[in-house]
């Protein structure tokens, strides 16, 4: 099961232990009997991990997943809230790309010429500022 979901044994006896994945029975041999959907759970885990999801996060995705909380309201504030926070990542990767390619394109400059506004870009957003991409400053350019 490991091999298949692409993890060691510890990972999943870990995720076991944080409740991630319900603790399998044992066959007679005394290995875990595994249920068949294990392996995508545990694909969702690394995917979501990847995409910048703390355990945590992820244990509130996999508890909507499984029909949330029994008070649809209490269902819809837990959802609500991983989409603005979804949306936060989504603003800050956006700046963070544009920025990239700013940098891209001007890369073929002198290094005092050139333009990056990574740090102030992500800087604003972290303050609730929206950031000046552009690379104008205030009052300049469109």
């Amino acid at each position: 099961m490991a091999a298949e979901a692409g993890v060691n044994a510890e990972t999943l006896r870990y995720y076991e232990r944080r409740g991630l994945l319900q603790e399998p029975p044992r066959r007679d041999s005394g290995y875990r009997a595994y249920a068949v959907d294990t392996v995508a759970t545990v694909r969702f885990i690394k995917e979501a991990q990847k995409l910048g999801f703390t355990l945590s996060e992820v244990e509130i995705l996999l508890h909507l997943d499984r029909g949330g909380p029994a008070d649809c309201e209490a269902a819809r504030a837990l959802a609500t809230e991983k989409l603005l926070d979804l949306e936060s990542r989504v603003a800050s990767l956006t700046a963070m790309h544009h920025s990239l390619e700013q940098l891209i394109a001007t890369c073929e400059q002198p290094l005092g010429n050139r333009e990056c506004p990574l740090i102030v870009a992500l800087g604003g957003l972290a303050e609730g500022k929206k950031a000046d991409l552009s690379g104008h400053g205030e009052g300049e350019g469109s």
